[in-house]
């Protein structure tokens, strides 16, 4: 059975962590194929939350492989303090498996990443501190990067480790007025994450291959969501990497072909952490009640609140284009029980001309105006729900229109925080 691969169509922070969770039920491995620990993917079992930052979200089940794919950079620091977390709870690790082509994420890169933000007076990212984008520079650019075959090959590590350290001193010194770092301090602390680490580490190209030409159900899992998409995304206020349904096969080291299904995952509304335009934002009390409420609208990784919006539906219509979507998962609809009328973005109004399709420009867009249609809302509670036909009438016109002005069938809908919590109107798997 070739595998699926599960996209945000948003800014990220569309409940891509639950959703992975609960198909994972069925799948046999899950794989992460790009970010790093920017990333944070809330899980709820049983009343008991899982905040994954570079885990997979499969890792709650015990048969399910869970792989590190080579798209990822990855510090082995914080995955181990991840890792150690989740084994005091009883969670069973020995399926976890990290790519020999991922990238590591050194002590430099964190101090470069929040040094680099600092030092702009205009067009900050709102970059999270954790070292990505310089860890993707390194990669990128080819001399100073080290992966993870390199990292666990400890005589190789400490000879390509002064090399890079000798570079990152100078720029740290010479730009930033920073001390710089010990190279023999930083290599005696990576040398035991390494040899933690060093069991885990395997060709994991060949490992989800193999799996999938076995017939076994295979979950591609992206961080963030098509907007922060360093190609597609709103760009330069986006990520570093490709979280979009064509950074799966790069990220993971198998051919496009292998994937049959695109899974988008976008919320009943709209959300954004840090910087850039937002045509559909809201303030007041509209706000406060997506955030405050049930939406709990606070990064899983810095705490920031989140940004909060009517659905964008032309924001819908481009992520399902570029990430090929073959269907659309939405989340998060219980939040909107409280709302008389909600509205809907399907347009933009910029200069006097109406936009159906998302610029590339970041000028344009901060100059548009969302152009709204209002639809009533539900006023009841609809987290109990479990099939489709029992929604209320005015819940499922929603469902129907967002679908139909994404362009995309719906296969699931989200009505709360737990696994259960969740209709299934089309099967995944």
């Amino acid at each position: 059975m070739p595998a699926v691969t599960i996209v945000g169509m948003q800014w990220g922070d569309e409940g891509k962590g639950k959703i992975t969770d609960l198909l994972a039920s069925e799948a046999e491995m899950v794989v992460r194929y790009q970010g790093g620990n920017n990333a944070g993917h809330t899980v709820v079992v049983n009343d008991e939350e899982f905040k994954l930052h570079l885990i997979p979200s499969g890792i709650l089940y015990k048969d399910v492989v869970c792989v590190l794919g080579n798209g990822v950079v990855i510090n082995p620091r914080v995955l181990l303090e991840e890792m150690e977390g989740l084994t005091k709870r009883g969670i069973d690790l020995s399926n976890l498996r990290i790519s020999d082509r991922a990238q590591v994420i050194m002590p430099y890169h964190p101090v470069l990443d929040r040094l680099e933000e600092e030092a702009r007076t205009a067009w900050r990212i709102g970059t999270t501190g954790k070292g990505i984008g310089p860890a993707y520079v390194d990669k990128y650019s080819r001399y100073d990067a080290i992966r993870f075959v390199d990292f666990i090959d400890e005589d190789y590590f400490r000879e390509r480790l002064k090399e890079v350290v000798e570079v990152k001193n100078r720029v740290l010194k010479k730009v930033y007025n920073h001390p710089g770092f010990d190279c023999e301090e930083i290599f005696e602390e990576y040398r035991e994450y390494a040899k933690a680490l060093r069991p885990l580490v395997t060709d994991t190209s060949l490992l989800v291959y193999d799996a999938i030409k076995a017939g076994r159900k295979v979950l591609l899992e992206g961080a963030q969501g098509t907007l922060l998409d360093i190609d597609h995304g709103t760009f330069p206020f986006v990520s570093s990497s490709n979280p979009t349904a064509g950074g799966a096969s790069a990220g993971t080291g198998v051919g496009p072909t292998m994937i049959e299904q695109v899974a988008g995952v976008i919320k009943a509304y709209t959300t954004r952490v840090g910087e850039g335009p937002f045509p559909t934002e809201l303030s007041g009390d509209e706000a406060k009640c997506l955030r405050e409420g049930r939406g709990r609208e606070y990064g899983v990784t810095t705490g920031r609140p989140r940004r909060c919006g009517w659905f964008d539906a032309v924001i819908a219509r481009y992520a399902a284009r570029i990430n090929g979507v073959t269907s659309i998962i939405i989340t998060k609809l219980d939040v909107l029980d409280e709302f008389d009328t909600i509205k809907i973005c399907t347009g933009y109004k910029y200069r006097g001309e109406i936009l159906r399709d998302f610029p590339a420009s970041l000028r344009i867009l901060a100059e548009c105006e969302p152009v709204f249609e209002e639809v009533p809302g539900w006023k009841q509670d609809i987290t109990g729900i479990r099939d489709y036909d029992a929604l209320p009438t005015e819940a499922k016109r929603y469902l129907e229109r967002l679908a139909e002005l994404t362009g995309a069938p719906i296969s699931l809908v989200s009505v709360g925080w737990e696994r259960e919590d969740t209709i299934v109107k089309t099967p995944i798997w």
